[in-house]
């Protein structure tokens, strides 16, 4: 282990990660294998996801609802496909008030089948259509490998379902998700995703079409960070939501789902941390801004005091900011490793000589092209230029991931140069969307298709893998993955 704690990144980046989620107090095990408990630090990061993506979903008219975690078994095996790709990860109740059930009962993996049931029971006439729900729930999966945020046997997310007359206002609904999802993504996690479609073999159990945001995480593999899905009338098939047409006609709806969790947690630490520990951009972390205070006995009470009166300037516009003053037995130079490694974008130190000469010592958590270092900054001037430093650290962070991904993307037509890519980054290589091909390229190299990026230039060419003709008119990402 390093200096501060965590296995380095060069030495085993799955034990840096593993090691620092719980060192920065971001979750604990649960008692059950593959569970979580997110602690305060690490919820507080995804109720600012949540809130701001919750604000987006109603802004688009959709609303929320909250339908049962307990499923019963009959409605998934009603769409076959949706089934048979869930079947593995399914967690069962065959036994419940100390009897056998008649029906067992499956914990909600996604609703895709009990809210199919009741769109059919709520959509009669083209007039309820579009029907736009959402919901945020927990669900559960199955994990043999389980990773903190990343694949835990519970996580939180939110899940939209939509309904809608035709597939273009259907596709227009899964864009409009996707699109939500990309900016989410820059905007406040500051990742660069490529946005775009998956691969017949890589689309989600039951969707006709489905559309992903990968991110690039700073071992070079790629994290699935939101989906969107085109169900087409598969679902409305199987649970015979249909509504009668303005000439009277019974049509089958067509219905989408789309959905974002925890996992975005996980990839902002993969895509920003470094040895230290966490990196945060200003827009997702619990504290923006932390002050310590620094002195023993007087000179501290009148330090502590100052950062106090600081803080509370500071926090009336808008910043979230907490007061280290409360832990006397610990050293400023504890303070400030411990304060790093929690990721807080900038931090402030405040002595007696700093009150004196009317200034304070500010530090941001990575040096940037603005600041490098530690900078002094006048105390009656700290809360008016704390914003436009906050912005910068945000957007530096958004810059410098955008660059690692472009220093760690290649584009290769060769199977060696192709090898060799995916071993520590993403490859754009030609396909011809066999499924087979697929698996033997997976079996060889560990690397999947992610993604076929929507602002690729249109191209062709033969298969890096098997020589045939590509398929999709573009180059595919290809990367090991999360």
């Amino acid at each position: 282990m390093s200096r501060e704690g965590v296995t380095p990144q060069s030495e085993d980046f799955s034990a840096w990660y593993n090691e620092l989620v719980v060192q920065a107090q971001l979750v604990d095990r649960g008692p059950v294998r593959g569970t979580m408990v997110i602690r305060p630090y690490g919820y507080r990061m995804w109720e600012l996801l949540q809130a701001d993506l919750d604000q987006r979903i109603k802004d688009a008219g959709h609303d929320n609802a909250c339908f049962p975690m307990f499923i019963p078994e009959s409605y998934l095996k009603r769409e076959a496909q949706h089934v048979e790709g869930f079947s593995p990860e399914l967690a069962v109740v065959t036994h419940a008030g100390g009897k056998d059930l008649e029906e067992p009962l499956v914990v909600r993996p996604t609703s895709e089948t009990v809210i199919g049931e009741y769109m059919a029971k709520w959509i009669d006439s083209h007039r309820d259509l579009p029907l736009l729900l959402n919901q945020w729930a927990n669900v559960v999966r199955w994990e043999m490998r389980p990773r903190m945020f990343l694949r835990t046997t519970e996580f939180l997310w939110q899940e939209g379902h939509t309904a809608h007359a035709d597939e273009d206002d259907a596709m227009r609904e899964t864009m409009w998700a996707l699109d939500a999802y990309t900016s989410l993504a820059r905007d406040l996690a500051a990742m660069p995703v490529v946005a775009g479609e998956k691969t017949p073999g890589e689309r989600f159990a039951g969707a006709v079409r489905t559309y992903t945001i990968e991110g690039m995480m700073r071992d070079g593999r790629a994290l699935q960070a939101g989906t969107s899905h085109y169900l087409g009338t598969n679902f409305a098939k199987a649970f015979e939501i249909q509504y009668q047409d303005e000439a009277g006609k019974l049509t089958l709806a067509h219905t989408t789902s789309w959905g974002m969790s925890t996992r975005m947690i996980g990839g902002v630490i993969m895509t920003h941390g470094d040895d230290k520990g966490l990196v945060l951009p200003p827009r997702i972390a619990p504290y923006q801004v932390v002050i310590v205070p620094i002195g023993r006995k007087e000179q501290g009470e009148e330090a502590a005091a100052e950062a106090r009166r600081l803080g509370a300037a500071i926090k009336a516009t808008g910043i979230r900011v907490h007061v280290d003053d409360n832990r006397p037995q610990l050293s400023p130079g504890f303070k400030f490793n411990e304060w790093e490694m929690r990721g807080v974008p900038v931090r402030i130190e405040l002595g007696k000589r700093d009150i004196e000469a009317g200034v304070a010592t500010l530090a941001r958590r990575l040096p940037t092209v603005e600041g490098q270092g530690k900078e002094q900054i006048p105390l009656d001037k700290l809360a008016e230029v704390l914003p436009g430093i906050l912005d910068g650290f945000q957007s530096f962070l958004l810059d410098r991931a955008e660059t690692f991904r472009e220093d760690h993307t290649a584009v290769v037509d060769g199977w060696d140069a192709f090898a060799a890519q995916v071993a520590s980054g993403w490859a754009r290589a030609f396909h011809c969307g066999d499924g087979a091909c697929e698996d033997d390229i997976k079996a060889e190299t560990a690397a999947t298709p992610r993604v076929i990026a929507s602002d690729a230039p249109e191209e062709t060419g033969d298969c890096v893998k098997c020589g045939r003709p590509s398929a999709y008119g573009k180059r595919v990402i290809f990367s090991r993955a999360y």
